[in-house]
């Protein structure tokens, strides 16, 4: 599982994160809330190992072991990966070798691009030119192909239209292991129980549109830079529509 133990992390010469403490068990799907400048992508790119996003106190542990100085690379190998809000544009790196690069099991790129309807992309430099919902579908191509236990996704319906958000929202849930939200055939499996399901979600939304597609277990607002508010994410999201974000907090303290 996931530990989080009294972090604080700095950016810069600014404070951003402070005494957060938070656990994810295997076949859990976490949701964090708050608003922008908050911390929320400075706490995945954190866990991620980003270097420039300074720990200054606290531990992080995964699988048992302490990754909290532990590089970038060394992390996606022991099972973790995570899909940006805004990722770079790649050029003289196609799709298709990146989808190669980030697999761990001798993926199937054609299968797994024409599940995502994304073939016409393989060939493609990395987010040359791809509208928002086709970065999306391009960063959940990769995360399928690598496969790791713990996903963290930084917004993942920022800049999606209509026509892609069911998708990617299927897809996420597939990925960690969840009921669907559109089932195409009466025979396709249902959620696994949570005993039966190993992969672990932290999943960054602002808009709340992910709930329409991924069932997740448990929801918390990161709130100029510390976590409060633990409770079912559905409840959590309803409190923050009707009163704000910090009313929402000063209720839960």
């Amino acid at each position: 599982m996931l530990i989080i133990e009294d972090l604080k992390v700095t950016l810069g010469d600014k404070e951003i994160l402070r005494h957060i403490d938070l656990e994810i068990f295997p076949g859990e799907t976490h949701i964090l809330f708050g608003p922008n400048g908050s911390g929320k992508t400075t706490l995945l790119m954190t866990i991620m190992g980003y270097p420039q996003y300074r720990v200054t106190g606290g531990k992080i542990y995964f699988k048992g072991v302490d990754i909290t100085h532990m590089p970038i690379n060394e992390r996606a190998r022991l099972g973790i990966g995570m899909s940006f809000q805004r990722p770079p544009t790649i050029h003289g790196l196609k799709t298709r070798q990146m989808v190669r690069i980030c697999s761990r099991n001798g993926a199937d790129a054609e299968a797994m691009a024409e599940k995502m309807k994304f073939s016409d992309f393989l060939d493609r430099d990395i987010n040359a030119g791809f509208s928002g919902g086709e970065i999306k579908r391009s960063e959940l191509l990769q995360l399928m192909a690598q496969n790791p236990d713990l996903m963290l996704f930084d917004e993942p319906e920022s800049g999606v239209d209509l026509e892609n958000i069911s998708l990617i929202g299927n897809t996420i849930s597939e990925l960690l292991e969840r009921d669907i939200h559109v089932h195409t055939s009466p025979n396709q499996p249902r959620n696994k129980a949570l005993q039966e399901r190993k992969k672990m979600g932290l999943i960054i939304t602002h808009t709340g549109f992910i709930l329409d597609y991924v069932t997740a277990d448990k929801g918390q607002v990161l709130y100029e830079g510390m976590l409060s508010c633990k409770s079912n994410p559905q409840e959590i999201f309803r409190c923050i529509k009707r009163i704000g974000y910090e009313e929402c907090v000063r209720c839960a303290t």
